[in-house]
């Protein structure tokens, strides 16, 4: 928590080179250099406790078994599969991606479906109708059912346009100066996309402050960078490199969760009109208080 709420904090210094010294006063960097130290203790165990189980043991793996993405790492880093040299560092700071993207975004995502769909029951039932449709007598959705399940697809890009996990996108700079619609945009200057914005922008969308899935069941806009209503992942050569395992993770567990529960808020409380919708400032854009929801077993 405290890594990810550095990571959104505003550095003056970034933005008035002269006004850094405000940095340090904050404390700011005392602090990430605190948080550093302990991921980066974390991911040199983590690494460690992989070297050892592929060195042998009674749990251990054989050198060339991939047992999980550490496991990927070393072997590429072995074999140098990749054309080129890897290090340690190297392999934990592709850790701390996956620990900073691949999770926290994620859980992000999955709380803010499951906010609207409470507070939106018709939606919440169309949905568990097309899991049980989909599913059958079975218990669990899998991963073959996704491609099915059309309205689930239309709530995740619809959570992912209200509620956007980084609602500003990581920041860019120009490699060279340009002039954009009469404006001279100097090399190293730094971008910043209000992917927040566009998503609810009246120009390009009807009632863009309502939860709406149905408007993408007829509709070809999608979020894979193509079409720039729409860009939680970002768009281009330096877009999110993890979309497919992202939607294919919060598909997977918000379909299995609407499927085998009964969901509610506790103590009869009526979602749409009193649900707390605020929001957390930082990269990511949590709720600014947690969701407490009642889960009932959906006995089949």
């Amino acid at each position: 928590m405290d890594f990810t709420e550095l990571l959104g904090t505003f550095v003056v210094g970034d933005y008035v080179p002269w006004l850094d010294w405000l940095t340090h006063v904050s404390g700011f960097y005392s602090r990430a250099r605190k948080v550093a130290k302990k991921l980066d203790d974390l991911l040199e165990d983590v690494v460690e406790d992989h070297i050892t189980r592929q060195k042998g043991g009674e749990d251990g793996l054989d050198s060339d078994e991939h047992g999980d993405f550490v496991d990927v790492l070393l072997w590429i880093q072995r074999t140098e599969s990749l054309g080129f040299p890897i290090d340690r560092t190297v392999i934990k700071a592709l850790l701390l991606d996956m620990f900073s993207a691949g999770t926290d975004t994620i859980s992000t995502l999955l709380e803010w479906a499951m906010t609207e769909l409470l507070r939106h029951p018709n939606i919440m039932k169309k949905l568990q109708e097309e899991t049980k449709s989909v599913a059958g007598d079975r218990t669990n959705i899998t991963e073959d059912d996704l491609g099915n399940m059309k309205y689930l697809q239309a709530v995740i890009k619809e959570t992912l346009r209200l509620h956007p996990p980084i609602p500003l996108l990581v920041p860019r700079e120009n490699r060279q100066d340009i002039k954009l619609k009469g404006y001279h945009i100097k090399a190293g200057t730094r971008v910043i996309i209000n992917a927040w914005a566009i998503a609810r922008d009246p120009t390009y969308w009807d009632q863009p402050e309502e939860f709406k899935p149905e408007r993408f069941l007829n509709n070809s806009i999608d979020i894979k960078g193509n079409d720039f209503e729409l860009i939680p992942f970002g768009a281009g050569r330096r877009g999110c490199p993890g979309i497919v395992y992202a939607m294919a993770a919060n598909e997977l567990v918000l379909a299995n969760l609407v499927h085998q529960f009964k969901w509610e808020l506790p103590d009869g409380v009526e979602g749409l009109e009193t649900l707390d919708m605020s929001e957390t400032f930082g990269l990511t854009m949590h709720r600014k208080t947690p969701l407490v929801a009642v889960a009932t077993l959906n006995n089949k």
